[in-house]
């Protein structure tokens, strides 16, 4: 219950904050404008009867407000903007009004929580985005240059592309096989972008796998590693955009990386569709990826049982529980001629769940139980 005889909404922006109080014992209204500076942010808001609690929206300013108040022994919400309730009627929108908006839902108790991460977690989490918006461009210049050769009639047809020996074919046959100096040019400046970004994008996986081995999230990774398509990389991805992973059950975790089917039920109705895509979609395309891995026949490799080698028993034993009945799940349903892509995102979604069973795992009470 909310507690406090103040309520604070902020609307924070890059260049201004918009500011609105409300006093829950006159029922007065402050608002003002304010600097994006958090000196002046708390030096209004201890000048406002206390005590007082706060609220405003996560987005691209970070967290840098909320440990700010928090230190100064503030309470502080940062609100999940998909959440917040809005009238259906209300077609006025201003940053002001925002800001009342958020001061009365906070009054009200109607404000859902975002989980705040750690300094060390954000900076592994914006490591593991750098990556993904690496692998992203890589995608983008290797489009780019094949289809630069598509164009002239260039097909490469000696096997699998963005090899070693693709590689040589795209200097050595390729390129002399393309007319006039523009042309050249051009497959020069793709071919550059192409190779620099692979680098960049190699550097990164060399920074985060050493950040898998030795970190406070290598514990997580290493359990996470016992299931089949989850090495180090997808991991430790997994490891700091869930962060704390005990606020999930097996059930809704797979709720919020947006894996359940949206439903739309009136009455004696019920109509499902597709899934909702909502939450975090670099977690969702890491399950998605990893939940192919199930398809083929279950063998315990090399690869496995290096990666089993660094966990505990009992997340062993877990693991490969979860990787048999993966696999099981991918056999019904080919059995039952459901469309793979269908069928993957299905075992997706219980993929979720294994991780979770992973990630929540006590090595000490499980191994003493």
């Amino acid at each position: 219950m909310f507690t406090e005889r103040t309520s604070v909404g902020l609307d924070v922006h890059a260049r201004s904050v918009a500011a609105a109080a409300i006093d829950g014992v006159t029922g007065e209204l402050f608002q003002t404008t304010l600097t994006p500076s958090y000196d002046h942010v708390s030096s209004w808001v201890r000048d406002l009867p206390g005590p007082v609690a706060v609220t405003y929206e996560a987005g691209p300013t970070g967290f840098g407000l909320y440990r700010h108040l928090s230190a100064a022994g503030i309470r502080c919400e940062v609100a999940a903007p998909s959440k917040l309730q809005k009238p259906s009627g209300d077609r006025v929108k201003t940053d002001a009004r925002d800001a009342v908006h958020l001061a009365r839902l906070l009054r009200l108790d109607e404000v859902t929580s975002v989980a705040i991460p750690s300094v060390d977690q954000e900076a592994a989490r914006d490591l593991v985005r750098a990556r993904e918006d690496c692998r992203g461009d890589l995608m983008r210049a290797r489009h780019r240059l094949s289809k630069l050769l598509l164009r002239h009639g260039i097909v490469y047809y000696g096997g699998a592309a963005w090899t070693g020996k693709h590689d040589q074919w795209l200097r050595t046959e390729a390129l002399p096989g393309l007319s006039g100096p523009s042309t050249r040019m051009t497959f020069d400046n793709d071919y550059e972008a192409a190779a620099s970004v692979k680098a960049r994008r190699d550097r990164l996986d060399s920074q985060i796998a050493a950040l898998a081995a030795d970190s406070e999230f290598t514990p997580i990774v290493h359990r996470l590693g016992c299931l089949r398509g989850i090495g180090p990389l997808t991991g430790l991805a997994l490891a700091v955009e869930i962060g704390d992973w005990h606020r999930f059950t097996g059930n809704s975790i797979g709720s919020f990386v947006g894996l359940v089917p949206t439903e739309y039920s009136s009455g004696g109705s019920r109509a499902q569709g597709s899934v909702t895509k909502t939450g975090n979609a670099h977690v969702r395309r890491l399950l998605v990826e990893a939940a192919w891995h199930h398809r083929a026949r279950y063998t315990i490799g090399k690869t496995m049982r290096d990666r089993w080698d660094l966990a505990p028993a009992a997340a062993r034993t877990r693991g490969d529980e979860g990787n048999r009945r993966l696999h099981q799940r991918w056999v019904k349903f080919i059995d039952r001629r459901k469309r793979s892509t269908v069928a993957n995102v299905a075992i997706a979604r219980e993929l979720a769940g294994w991780c979770w069973s992973l990630a929540v795992l006590d090595d000490t009470v499980v191994m003493t139980g």
